[in-house]
């Protein structure tokens, strides 16, 4: 067990550097964008959307290129059923979420989309590079129809804040976040990569578990902090645009950078954990618009139940593979 030390501490010093450097990596390059006469709703919905899964992006970028394509894939998956299980169930318990009809007319049928569009590139039991480059370009169109929608539906966004550092002083968050992300991905590959390996335990499942839950930290931290302040808007739609990011970014930059070819288990288990928790949440927001359109804590209930069940089916179906 002792040689277990070493890969634990570097991993949990890893997953510690990737939440303190994503918090100054956003913060300094918001305020650096808005310094230079970018509006508060273009960095929301860029800057900020993409920095809270920054950990995952550069975590996803230093698998593949060691090699560990099923970790990305993993973190990818296994993240954004943290994000609904896990953020948006504690969330919910901490405090109610109002839901605004826009989540539903616009944002979840995008999900919806792009949820079923990985399905089919994971379907057959690989991630190759076209498919994964098809993925990652499907980020900007995406980003340019988002901003332009809201600046004709200005009501449908809050403002959020962000600080207000001098250009020099937002340069240098910025620099240090993002070294200090690159080094603790390493960190937190590595770790996981040698717990896997001492353990036998397969490096998808290390993905779906240790570094999704570690990459997720940043989500939880926003949403439970926006929700208690009462920015209720910004609590769900982070979690909505981490997931796209997810799919997009995180798992697409991996099979862009090395094809990668996954276990049937990542489709029939894991996948459709993941999309059929996307719906649950999906069928959730529609109950609440129906109803007194707010999330309770009735339906964090839910979800954290249902992440508890694919844990659950995870670890079975690991002890059924390994007797």
């Amino acid at each position: 067990m002792a040689s277990l030390y070493l890969p634990v501490s570097t991993l949990i010093l890893g997953v510690i550097g990737l939440i303190w450097g994503a918090d100054r990596f956003v913060a300094g390059s918001a305020s650096f964008a808005r310094s230079i006469g970018i509006s508060t709703l273009v960095v929301g919905l860029t800057v900020v959307s993409v920095g809270t899964s920054a950990p995952e992006i550069i975590v996803s970028i230093n698998a593949a290129l060691e090699g560990s394509g099923e970790l990305a894939v993993g973190n990818a998956l296994g993240s954004n059923l943290a994000n609904m299980g896990l953020v948006l169930g504690i969330t919910l318990l901490i405090a109610s979420i109002p839901i605004y009809p826009h989540l539903l007319r616009d944002e979840s049928p995008i999900l919806l989309l792009v949820t079923g569009l990985a399905g089919i590139c994971l379907y057959n039991g690989a991630l190759d590079r076209l498919e994964s480059i098809a993925l990652v370009l499907l980020v900007a169109p995406l980003l340019i129809v988002a901003v332009k929608y809201k600046k004709s539906h200005p009501d449908s966004v809050e403002p959020q804040n962000i600080a207000a550092y001098s250009l020099s002083g937002a340069a240098i968050r910025f620099a240090l976040g993002l070294a200090v992300l690159l080094v603790s991905a390493k960190m937190t590959v590595w770790g996981a990569k040698s717990i896997a390996t001492f353990m036998g335990i397969s490096e998808l499942v290390i993905g779906l578990t240790i570094v999704a839950i570690g990459t997720s930290l940043p989500e939880l931290a926003a949403s439970v902090i926006s929700a208690i302040r009462g920015h209720h808007d910004i609590a769900l739609g982070n979690i909505i645009g981490s997931n796209l990011f997810n799919l997009l970014l995180v798992m697409g930059a991996a099979g862009a950078i090395t094809p990668i070819s996954l276990d049937s288990a990542v489709f029939a288990r894991d996948y459709m954990a993941m999309a059929g928790m996307t719906l649950l949440m999906v069928l959730l927001l529609a109950k609440a618009l129906r109803g007194n359109r707010q999330l309770s804590k009735n339906a964090g209930l839910i979800l954290l139940s249902a992440y508890c069940l694919y844990y659950y089916v995870l670890w079975a179906s690991i002890s059924g593979g390994s007797s």
